[in-house]
């Protein structure tokens, strides 16, 4: 007789975090800046990048990271978009012949969302935290041509947003 095990998902619980979408033509560093002059955060650049498994192959995102102590909450500021390229030789019987082949290739942190520059996860929060105050806050800045909060459900990539 064979044993059956069931689980049920309903006992596991989905991370708490929110993801706000942040369009703009901003480079990573001058937007962590102006991030952190309008909301109560210090983003900093983190030593190491996001490795993501794409099918070209290894891709790192950029992110700046900034962990609030006093509230438990760690903001994560991601690159939405990475360009991969090789360049391969590839050796041809001839003695005289030598190709170069070179690849190029662009991939995305979540690709259901193409278009969005940059990500702002926001993990372990509290019952006081609104999100809308953040969004509004993120708006005022110039340069950013829209900012809105990403609803869960929508994504298709979760496993991209787990570091």
């Amino acid at each position: 007789m064979t044993s059956k095990i069931k689980i049920y998902f309903d006992e596991f619980e989905e991370e708490d975090y929110h993801l706000i979408a942040i369009h703009t033509s901003l480079e990573d560093y001058r937007l962590a800046y102006f991030i952190n002059k309008q909301l109560p955060i210090n983003l900093k650049k983190c030593d190491t990048d996001l490795h993501v498994q794409a099918k070209q192959g290894e891709t790192h995102f950029k992110r700046f990271f900034f962990e609030d102590e006093h509230e438990g909450i760690l903001w994560n500021l991601i690159d939405n978009k990475n360009d991969i390229s090789s360049f391969k030789n590839d050796q041809v019987e001839d003695l005289f012949s030598q190709s170069k082949s070179s690849f190029k290739a662009i991939t995305y942190l979540l690709p259901e969302y193409k278009k969005v520059n940059f990500f702002l996860k926001i993990d372990h929060l509290n019952d006081s935290f609104e999100i809308t105050e953040i969004v509004s806050k993120i708006k005022t800045v110039d340069k950013i041509a829209m900012v809105y909060a990403v609803e869960k459900h929508t994504i298709k990539n979760k496993n991209n947003l787990i570091f």
